[in-house]
């Protein structure tokens, strides 16, 4: 089921290829390149999964609910 609605997911989307990038054009030490491209990847299949575990941990979502 996914939980995370389309303007969420084109942000997720942005900022996770925004962290993959960043590392390969700025010098980092290697745990902040790491850190980086672990959680631009995650945000990334965050974005194209729909679904983002901690929001259903938490019961929450970001989709618009379907009219009745």
């Amino acid at each position: 089921m996914q939980n995370v609605g389309t303007p969420d997911r084109i942000i997720r989307a942005t900022v996770g290829a925004a962290l993959v990038a960043l590392p390969f054009l700025v010098t980092f030490p290697v745990w902040a390149f790491w850190t980086s491209l672990v959680a631009g990847v995650v945000f990334i299949a965050t974005a194209v999964f729909g679904f983002c575990p901690i929001y259903a941990a938490l019961g929450l979502s970001s989709r618009r609910r379907a009219r009745t």
